[in-house]
């Protein structure tokens, strides 16, 4: 196998980093949020980690076992979808995933009601509607906004953490 195939994790397993090699590998998979790849790597970073499925399940835990307010800031770091593509300054993976999904090449329509969705949906939670686009359609992930709205804090809070996982676990296995 030749260099250029092989994953990062074959050419630097996490095991083997540094502290401020891991978090500049790993500290973006959480948008904007290099405290979850610093607190894993200040609770070690094993062998058994050096996998994407491992790390993805390290570093989730590392989300499931913050106080709320720490949530709340992670899931505050994502981008509004579609509505404000344009404007919004997306991480270079945020913008690939959006554009993946279609949510570039939005109706006039679809624009509007992802607006008023993104809109209506901050006002309720405190936090923009959070979902992992890869493999969906712009119009699976309208779907989705239009459903989801309606749930109540406590689930969408929940929901959005498991979404911001899926993000986090694509962008891992991606490398």
């Amino acid at each position: 196998m030749t260099e250029t195939t092989q994953s990062l994790f074959e050419t630097r397993p996490p095991s083997t980093l540094a502290e401020s090699a891991f978090v500049s590998l790993y500290g973006w998979v959480y948008e904007h949020s290099p405290w979850v790849a610093h607190q894993l790597y200040e609770r070690g970073i094993a062998k058994n980690l050096d996998t994407p499925a491992a790390l993805a399940d390290a570093m989730a835990a590392i989300v499931n076992g913050a106080v709320d307010d720490d949530k709340l800031s992670l899931l505050r770091a994502h981008p509004d979808l579609a509505g404000k593509l344009a404007l919004a300054d997306l991480t270079e993976s945020s913008q690939s995933e959006q554009k993946g999904a279609g949510l570039d090449q939005c109706t006039p329509g679809e624009l509007a009601r992802f607006t008023e969705l993104n809109d209506l949906y901050k006002q309720k939670f405190g936090f923009p509607f959070i979902f992992a686009v890869k493999g969906f359609h712009r119009t699976d992930i309208l779907e989705a906004f239009e459903r989801r709205v309606k749930n109540d804090p406590e689930t969408e809070f929940n929901e959005a953490i498991a979404q911001v996982h899926r993000i986090a676990k694509l962008r891992l296995e991606a490398l």
